[in-house]
């Protein structure tokens, strides 16, 4: 197979055209000119240079590896049919059977954009955030500012780096941590039985045996299962501790879950998701440079 670059172009630009903003978590902004995303947008969500962008957009440049063609289906919201295409006009085969499923189909995405008062994340079966609403990045903190192999739950809870954008934990106390790490590493052991020959998993579980004692320990204990539905306690930095109930929607068909954050009826953790929803991800108190003016994480 071999690279059709002008009509990979059109189709990149066509996509990153009807995506709106708000449908990736992302605030619209002052004086938007570009209908839809900016290509700075889709590079940050694909975790790709702008140059890169710019490149596929006038057809030019490398031949996108298949991460990379996965991440663009992912950040311009494509169809599994539109991802197809995507892969076949780069030359490349889709993703095939025995390989986790990364694509998230679009009613699943507007399922998650109708919680706009809860946070909300898809997850796929080993622990990737493969798409959030604006609540999500609220709570959570922006995933945007990850790069796509760190927007991972395992390996953000076994391999943190200090050098990344804060983050709320999640699972807080000692005993809600202690569970959180047992029931993350059953259920990444339990797709290892799933996806024997994912490339994506192999190297993944490989960086966190040689990477985490904590993570080697709980593997070896033999115990599998899926994600739960829990009550967790999550800290956010401005508004403080929150107890959420996490629920679970599966998603059989591929193998995906969506986990949705909310607070029981007149408690202080639903009071402090009405004020996430009015702030966004920006800081509630100025920075000590800036008096007055609200900065992003």
């Amino acid at each position: 197979m071999s690279i059709n670059r002008p009509e990979l172009a059109r189709v990149l630009r066509r996509a990153r055209e009807r995506v709106r903003p708000a449908d990736v978590g992302l605030p619209a902004g002052p004086r938007r000119r570009t209908p839809g995303l900016r290509r700075e947008e889709v590079a940050l969500l694909a975790g790709v240079s702008v140059d890169y962008v710019v490149r596929l957009e006038q057809g030019r440049g490398p031949v996108p590896s298949a991460q990379v063609l996965g991440s663009l289906a992912r950040a311009l919201r494509l169809a599994p049919a539109e991802r197809d295409e995507l892969f076949h006009l780069a030359g490349t085969p889709p993703p095939g059977p025995g390989t986790i499923p990364m694509h998230v189909r679009p009613s699943v995405l507007r399922l998650i954009d109708r919680f706009a008062d809860l946070p909300a994340i898809v997850l796929s079966a080993k622990g990737d955030v493969l798409a959030w609403n604006a609540m999500s990045s609220a709570l959570h903190g922006d995933w945007s500012a990850l790069r796509p192999e760190r927007r991972n739950l395992v390996r953000l809870r076994f391999l943190p780096d200090p050098a990344e954008p804060p983050r709320s934990p999640v699972g807080a106390t000692d005993s809600e941590s202690v569970d959180t790490a047992a029931n993350t590493v059953a259920c990444l052991r339990a797709a290892a039985a799933r996806y024997p020959d994912d490339a994506g998993l192999a190297a993944l579980l490989a960086d966190l045996r040689s990477g985490s004692p904590e993570f080697r320990r709980l593997w070896e204990s033999g115990a599998t299962g899926g994600w739960r539905s829990q009550t967790k306690t999550v800290v956010h930095p401005e508004v403080g501790a929150l107890l959420l109930d996490c629920d679970v929607l599966e998603v059989p068909d591929d193998d995906q879950q969506v986990i949705v954050y909310s607070a029981a009826a007149g408690s202080a953790a639903e009071d402090g998701l009405a004020l996430l929803r009015v702030v966004g991800t920006q800081r509630l108190r100025p920075d000590d440079d800036s008096a007055g003016v609200v900065r992003r994480w």
